[in-house]
């Protein structure tokens, strides 16, 4: 819970919600500059709601009025956390953040931007820190000490200490990426100047946008539509960019090698969003084409499973020359479910998310397309209840090959245990979930659909970091800290 008092920011430190751990949206972040000195808030609102899709547990905004960092923050929906009087609070430059955790709490000292108000510093960040820990522990030695375990506070910490030697915003980013693994596309504010980097990998999206008053960065395009301004570039991986009211000040910070998360393109991004260069929506159409080609089948309708498979299954159906239907009805009015203590309760959740049409599946040999199975649990009933709809048949296809490996770069997949893909041939996963035939994209056909260079280390356990080789190597988990 926060409240507003005298301008100041109350954190309730120990209040903590309960978190899904089923996968879930990328954290995304937002930052705005006017060009003419005029509020912002409204815009970086607007760009929060725009990426709001990819975290809803929690969301904060710091908004600089020239003195100091104006902080809001809070859990649940942007909506429901921000009222009319702190959209209208001046001030020319502002960063925000929408969040998931990858750990199974959400506590509101964890909820970003975290800041230091007397070295006049905020930062935000999408990714995850697979050195977080390590971190953690070297500045407790120091006395630093941690108001929370988001792994944001590793990247304030670290520019802050940079900042207390004498160094510039420059040598500060190259400090801290000196010491960071994992992925991170960072938004900060310090002393009222506004800056933004990427890892050396481009793990995760940072896009650009400029409209008539003001410059943007954010981790979709979709936060530049909503405020009718255009895309004007991508930050590379290993890049720096000071924004200013006269524009992006670029600087090459850190030898680059870009493998960007396969799973953007797959599931976190809204398909109106373009990202590196790649439209969201042709990259999923491309997969159903290359799924289409990969493993035809004979069949009666294309039903996909919403929302993220919409695209590659029209795209099944135009190749194939099967009808595509709305075959499953998803209630949007149903809140995020949480891990059930058994199977039956399991299952009644899945139920009340989704419902298959009847009459479009009964006595029909149907193809089920979804973006990825995961855990499988979910998967497997949903097909039941297709079949207990009627369907003659049903042919599984996914849009993202076998998910074998855990995520170390934000994606809520943290072991190999709960991975169905770790455990069981693609024919096991089949009998499984009960499907006629299940088929995954290749990793050729992915990488050919999305068309540059990928992170597909929960694929085949490439990981392109020395801490998440090192995590895989040792069999363990996500190093378990705030934010994806």
């Amino acid at each position: 819970m926060v409240t507003i008092k005298g301008g100041k920011t109350m954190l309730l430190k120990h209040q903590r919600q309960s978190c899904s751990m089923e996968v879930r949206e990328s954290c995304g972040v937002v930052a705005v500059i006017s060009k003419n000195n005029k509020p912002v808030a409204n815009l970086v609102y607007n760009g929060m709601l725009a990426v709001q899709h990819r975290g809803q547990d929690a969301a904060g905004m710091v908004i600089y009025d020239g003195k100091r960092l104006n902080e809001k923050r809070g859990l649940g929906l942007v909506s429901r956390i921000f009222s009319e009087k702190d959209v209208s609070v001046k001030g020319s430059i502002g960063i925000a953040h929408t969040r998931y955790p990858t750990t199974d709490t959400c506590e509101i000292a964890d909820v970003q931007p975290s800041v230091l108000q007397k070295a006049g510093l905020a930062v935000a960040h999408n990714g995850h820190i697979a050195n977080y820990a390590e971190l953690r522990k070297e500045f407790g030695k120091k006395g630093v000490k941690f108001e929370g375990t988001v792994d944001s506070e590793a990247i304030l910490h670290l520019l802050a200490e940079a900042f207390s030697s004498g160094m510039d915003i420059e040598g500060a980013v190259r400090h801290a990426m000196g010491k960071l693994d994992g992925s991170y596309s960072v938004v900060a504010i310090k002393d009222g100047v506004l800056f933004v980097f990427r890892d050396p990998h481009a793990i995760r999206p940072l896009e650009l946008g400029e409209c008539e008053g003001a410059y943007f960065a954010a981790s979709e395009t979709v936060a530049f539509d909503i405020n009718g301004a255009k895309h004007v570039g991508t930050l590379g991986g290993g890049e720096m960019a000071i924004m200013a009211p006269d524009g992006f000040r670029k600087k090459m910070v850190a030898p680059s090698a870009h493998r960007h998360c396969m799973f953007e393109y797959v599931y976190f991004s809204r398909p109106d969003s373009i990202i590196n260069g790649v439209e969201v929506h042709e990259a999923r159409r491309r997969l159903g084409e290359a799924l289409a080609m990969e493993a035809p089948v004979k069949a009666d309708v294309v039903v996909p499973i919403p929302d993220t498979a919409r695209t590659a299954a029209l795209a099944i159906s135009r190749v194939l020359g099967v009808p595509y239907e709305e075959g499953i009805i998803k209630n949007r009015y149903v809140a995020r479910t949480f891990i059930m203590p058994d199977q039956k309760s399991r299952v009644a959740a899945v139920k009340a998310k989704l419902n298959p049409i009847r009459g479009v599946v009964q006595g029909k040999r149907v193809i089920v397309v979804d973006d990825s199975i995961v855990r499988g649990t979910t998967t497997r009933e949903i097909l039941r209840m297709i079949r207990d709809a009627g369907a003659k048949e049903i042919h599984m296809r996914v849009t993202c090959p076998p998910i074998r490996h855990p995520c170390f770069y934000g994606v809520d997949m943290s072991t190999y245990e709960e991975l169905i893909a770790n455990k069981k041939t693609v024919d096991e996963i089949r009998k499984f979930i009960g499907a006629d035939s299940l088929y995954y994209v290749s990793l050729e056909g992915l990488r050919k659909a999305i068309g540059i260079g990928l992170c597909t280390g929960c694929l085949g356990g490439d990981y392109p970091t020395e801490h998440g080789r090192k995590l895989a190597k040792e069999k363990v988990g996500s190093s378990g800290c705030g934010c994806g």
